[in-house]
């Protein structure tokens, strides 16, 4: 281990979340996304390992592993091309829009974003 790394050793940062980083824009050209109900990822366990270097194309594979009434887990590995480079496990729900943004639009009012 690091020596700058320890247990107990504690962090916190900041960060205004900009429109762009949202899932709608990172996936807006991705047509398996475009093609899914209204979901909203619950959980991403991944791990790494290895690198992609720019300009290398990468094959994502997924399968749905269980469904649990508006939860969906999938099983997701992603190749390189060299080799694998990444496994884990997605979870998303199946959400009513409408209900989302609505709580969206109370989380502005309440902190007074004039986002």
């Amino acid at each position: 281990m690091s020596p700058a790394f320890q247990p107990g050793i504690q962090f916190e940062w900041r960060c205004t979340l900009p429109e762009r980083a949202t899932v709608p824009q990172l996936y807006h050209d991705t047509p398996f996304c475009l093609d899914m109900p209204d979901v909203l990822a619950t959980m991403v366990s991944f791990q790494h390992l290895a690198p992609t270097p720019p300009g290398m194309t990468l094959h994502v594979k997924g399968e749905v592993i269980e469904v649990d009434g508006r939860r969906v887990r999938f099983k997701v590995e992603a190749w390189d091309d060299v080799e694998r480079v990444c496994e884990g496990f997605h979870e998303r729900f199946v959400i009513d829009p409408q209900r989302f943004n609505d709580k969206l639009a109370r989380k502005l009012d309440r902190a007074g974003s004039p986002v």
